[in-house]
């Protein structure tokens, strides 16, 4: 499963005995796999998806998810994935299909692309609303399959203002005129920088809009998942980042500038002439000048991941189940840092190593406090449980598109 997750909404709750209720205690979730294991199947899944021209990537994913939630434990028993690569290859033919038709579109006129986005933009909602239902449906803990209960209503309330900004765009751009290419009138560029400043004010609502359509409706069995984070702490996540962002590259400015006037005062002192010692002082400025715009890089994005991270999972909840994350920065950032490094010096074969090193931290990041006793809770939900494979086998695409 993605990081995505359960809390109680309007449900129908299994019975349970609170005198009988055991303590509170905590659930860790463990992850089991291996880079070596991992790079088998990903080095055969690569080659295969490559000599069959991609015809074979829902069979590759297929391998791919059933491995990382077998090795995804919960209270000792591991995850499973049940979907049929057959039925996810039309899916994604479809949306190979969707998605050739606007890319033509695009070559047609303005217009044609305004109506192929249109389009795209009415039917996307479903198209996502189905790929969860399907991948929730087809995983399952201990037997139960997981469920997800958002109605069609609640995907267009979600996804079409994402949609909003990518309209603003397409319209904008049908005020240029593609055979005058160098002619860009001179309302562009402002109405361009209102749409980016619009995007940049609205994306924390956006995102919180989406995250919430997600949480409010994780299900297994009768137990349904809610979601409490307030959109006030969405856009300090995003506050957050921007300053560590904007410090990070304060700090960088000032560090250079302070290696380049050693650099320079190490040429000056030497008069031209620079011994072994003042080489190496040069060569370590520039090294330590390229570790820092490196760092300053890639440092937003392992502070954004882990403060959304623990946001949503903190502020997710079910029925006496509460889940808690404690993905630190530090250790997201050094552990970004050294697969980055290694994938660089590997070419790449690197990342599957890399792959299950960063599942394995935030997945263990996560674990679920409750006062249920989880044996007691599988046998009435498995009595109760609603026919969840139903769901996938009613899926006639098996649209998976991986959220």
């Amino acid at each position: 499963m993605s990081t995505s997750s359960f809390t109680g909404s309007a449900t129908v709750e299994p019975s349970f005995d609170p005198a009988a209720a055991p303590r509170e205690r905590t659930i860790d979730i463990r992850f089991t796999g291996s880079g070596s294991e991992y790079f088998r199947i990903w080095i055969v899944n690569l080659l295969l998806t490559i000599v069959t021209v991609g015809l074979y990537f829902p069979w590759a994913k297929v391998r791919r998810l059933r491995y990382f939630y077998g090795n995804t434990v919960v209270d000792g028993h591991a995850l499973d994935f049940h979907g049929k690569p057959a039925k996810m290859l039309r899916g994604y033919i479809l949306v190979a299909v969707l998605s050739g038709l606007y890319v033509a579109a695009t070559k047609v006129s303005p217009i044609a692309t305004l109506v192929a986005f249109l389009i795209l933009g009415a039917i996307w909602p479903a198209l996502l609303r189905a790929s969860m239902k399907f991948r929730l449906a087809n995983t399952s803990w201990r037997g139960l399959r997981f469920q997800f209960k958002g109605d069609m209503a609640g995907a267009y309330k979600a996804m079409i203002p994402l949609f909003v900004p990518g309209l603003a765009f397409v319209i904008l751009s049908m005020g240029l005129h593609p055979e005058k290419p160098q002619e860009i009138p001179s309302w562009f560029f402002p109405a361009y920088g209102v749409i980016m400043l619009s995007l940049l004010v609205s994306g924390p609502w956006l995102l919180w809009n989406f995250k919430k359509y997600q949480h409010d409706h994780y299900a297994i069995g009768q137990v349904q998942t809610g979601f409490k984070a307030r959109l006030v702490s969405f856009y300090g996540v995003f506050a957050k980042t921007f300053g560590v962002s904007l410090l990070a590259g304060v700090v960088m400015v000032i560090v250079m500038i302070v290696l380049a006037a050693v650099g320079f005062a190490s040429m000056a002192f030497g008069k031209g002439n620079p011994n072994p010692n003042q080489l190496a002082v040069i060569i370590a400025t520039f090294v330590v000048m390229a570790v820092m715009l490196l760092v300053v890089q890639l440092l937003p994005r392992p502070y954004f991941e882990s403060q959304l991270q623990n946001l949503v999972w903190n502020r997710t909840d079910a029925q006496r189940l509460q889940f808690k994350s404690r993905l630190g920065f530090g250790a997201l950032l050094g552990l970004t840092l050294k697969n980055w490094l290694l994938m660089v010096l590997t070419l790449g074969l690197y990342w599957p190593f890399a792959r299950v090193a960063v599942t394995r931290l935030r997945l263990q990041a996560v674990s679920i406090a409750t006062s249920l006793d989880l044996d007691d809770l599988h046998q009435q939900l498995r009595v109760a449980e609603t026919d969840a494979a139903g769901d996938a086998a009613g899926d006639f695409f098996g649209i998976d598109i991986g959220l």
